[in-house]
């Protein structure tokens, strides 16, 4: 881990800085999206922009109407222009209505124009269950993201990784989908007063192990966590790295670690069929086949909708009995 301050902010605390301090360097770095400044008081549905515009003002963060085609329309139009602009989408969910403006456009432009446009351009999201948001308002769709070349892909799961990865993220010339979980906005974590930017493409190892290596992605690394803090007291050792980003992917540090540990668990929340799981698990096969001395095993969502009930919702999503299950299974004869 590399937080080494005893400041804490929360993780929406940290974006809002992030942003604050990204928009003092560049004057032409702007928010947009709906309520995030003059008609949204408490800065945006989550809270991140709060109290941004009485600083920079409505120039610089701009309310829209509720049309996330227009939002991400604009925001690909103005990066191509000269402008960095920060748009947020108030769930992910809702890129489905602006996946024109971000795959067929941003994510391309600067491949048509041969290099010479660049598209400095960061859609905020939100996704995740666990808030009884229900089907429409819950899910977490990165796979899709990662699968569009031109994109950039970036999944925080502490304070101290979205402030940096942010800050990253505005400053590259390249569309950024920066997917932030819902349910971690209030995680608190050491931040450094100090500026600092955590390169794209560079995991982190949360906990060093010997024994299992686990790949989680937003909530499901503090899950893993708390699975490997309880399996630790019992003499099984669970190396637990967090990806920051997906694309680029620091593949390097999963296959040193599983050439160590020799085994492979991945986690994460959206739904098991064609997710991120499956592409970290080919990669790691791939290259490192030879050192496993067991199948690597994914514990994902199921493969439906995210549920309206608490019960349901819970059982559609994995949880940290299902982590340390899927631990065991692969010790068998080992612990």
């Amino acid at each position: 881990m590399t937080e080494t301050t005893e400041r804490t902010l929360t993780i929406s605390q940290a974006l809002n800085e992030a942003l604050r301090e990204e928009m003092r360097r560049d004057p032409t770095v702007f928010l947009l999206g709906e309520e995030i400044g003059i008609w949204g008081a408490g800065g945006g549905i989550f809270g991140v922009t709060l109290n941004l515009i009485k600083e920079f003002g409505p120039e610089r963060v701009r309310d829209t109407p509720i049309s996330e085609e227009a939002i991400a329309g604009v925001a690909c139009g103005a990066a191509v222009t000269g402008m960095r602009p920060v748009a947020e989408i108030m769930y992910v969910d809702f890129t489905a209505l602006a996946m024109d403006p971000i795959v067929n456009q941003a994510a391309k432009l600067r491949y048509m124009f041969g290099g010479k446009a660049s598209v400095p351009m960061v859609i905020r999201a939100q996704e995740g269950a666990g808030r009884g948001n229900a089907a429409q308002h819950s899910q977490s769709l990165e796979a899709w993201f990662m699968h569009v070349p031109g994109l950039k892909v970036v999944v925080p799961s502490t304070p101290y990784d979205a402030k940096g990865l942010l800050k990253a993220s505005i400053r590259d010339d390249n569309p950024v989908m920066f997917l932030e979980h819902k349910a971690l906005y209030g995680t608190r974590g050491a931040v450094p007063e100090s500026d600092y930017v955590i390169p794209l493409g560079v995991a982190d190892v949360k906990r060093p192990g010997t024994d299992v290596t686990y790949v989680g992605i937003h909530t499901m690394v503090h899950r893993g966590l708390a699975v490997a803090e309880k399996l630790g007291a019992q003499g099984i050792s669970v190396e637990v790295i967090c990806p920051r980003s997906l694309v680029p992917l620091d593949i390097e540090t999963i296959i040193t670690s599983v050439r160590k540990t020799k085994r492979l668990v991945i986690g994460h929340e959206a739904v098991e069929r064609g997710g991120v799981a499956s592409e970290i698990a080919m990669q790691v096969m791939e290259t490192a086949f030879d050192y496993l001395d067991a199948p690597i095993k994914r514990v994902c969502g199921r493969n439906v909708p995210i549920p309206y009930n608490s019960e349901l919702e819970r059982l559609a999503i994995p949880q940290e009995s299902d982590i340390e299950r899927a631990i065991r299974q692969i010790l068998v004869g080992v612990k």
